[in-house]
């Protein structure tokens, strides 16, 4: 009877051990569970404002892929380059220029000198209820003149996209009839939006901006001829903090799934 007491004891302590081991790694593995299930650092993106609509679709489709985050700066390419230069917390450069990329590798804030990942488009926009005949050549604009008392472009200082408005209003000349009725935009997002709002009778925007749903709602757009200005090819880079989030989305953006949305946003 004593033998089959203390076996029992034995058997009881046994269990107590177990129990206290498994308690023990419990305690050691939550913090390495709940550091697994931790949302991954995001990964910084500066991308120019023409890829406001393209970006919509683009990030929630790599955070699918990759499960990871991605936190957006908008603006201007010029605007944006200053503030890299400035501290911009940013690991990947969406250039809607090539030129400013290069500006940021020659002052070694770079990887290396980018990869072009598209070609951008111009369009000549107006609201739905305008009369305004819209043509490649513009020369309905040009016949209509007199009923444009505002015409947006984006800051040519700023924004490539409004650099090559202003080639093609100085090709076509339109540029000298439009002074004074000018109205620029901070970035070719905030230019869509003037003409989108009514704010101004016309405006040269982004194609990509210009099929953004919300836009083509309330405007109506024609393709400029791509002779009537410089290519526009946006190139982008990694910064010299970029960590392996930004080098997957950097390498996403040249996927085949990727440079389909671009595609159907008007990107070459």
């Amino acid at each position: 009877m004593a033998g089959w007491i203390m076996g029992m004891q034995m058997m009881g302590a046994k269990r107590r051990f177990r129990l206290v081991a498994v308690s023990l790694l419990l305690a050691l593995a939550g913090p390495v569970l709940a550091q697994a299930y931790t949302s991954p650092k995001p990964v910084l993106v500066a991308a120019a404002a023409n890829m406001q609509s393209a970006l919509t679709e683009l990030v929630p489709l790599f955070e699918r892929g990759h499960r990871a985050r991605v936190s957006l700066t908008l603006g201007s390419s010029a605007t944006l380059v200053r503030q890299i230069q400035q501290g911009l917390p940013a690991e990947l450069f969406l250039s809607a220029d090539e030129d400013f990329v290069f500006r940021l590798a020659d002052a070694g804030l770079t990887q290396d000198r980018g990869v072009v990942y598209a070609t951008g488009r111009l369009v000549l926009l107006v609201p739905s209820g305008s009369r305004l005949v819209l043509d490649p050549g513009l020369s309905g604009l040009k016949a209509g003149l007199s009923e444009v008392r505002k015409f947006a472009i984006a800051n040519p200082e700023l924004a490539p996209y409004g650099k090559a408005a202003v080639q093609v209003l100085q090709m076509q000349a339109l540029w000298p009839g439009l002074q004074g009725r000018l109205v620029l935009g901070d970035n070719i997002a905030q230019t869509t939006q003037f003409v989108s709002t009514g704010a101004a009778e016309a405006g040269i925007t982004a194609l990509s901006l210009a099929l953004a749903p919300e836009v083509a709602a309330r405007t109506r757009f024609v393709l400029i001829s791509d002779a009537l200005h410089g290519p526009v090819r946006q190139r982008m880079v990694l910064l010299k903090n970029a960590g392996p989030g930004a080098r997957a989305f950097h390498d996403f953006l040249q996927s085949p799934d990727a440079k389909a949305v671009l595609a159907r946003y008007g990107f070459r």
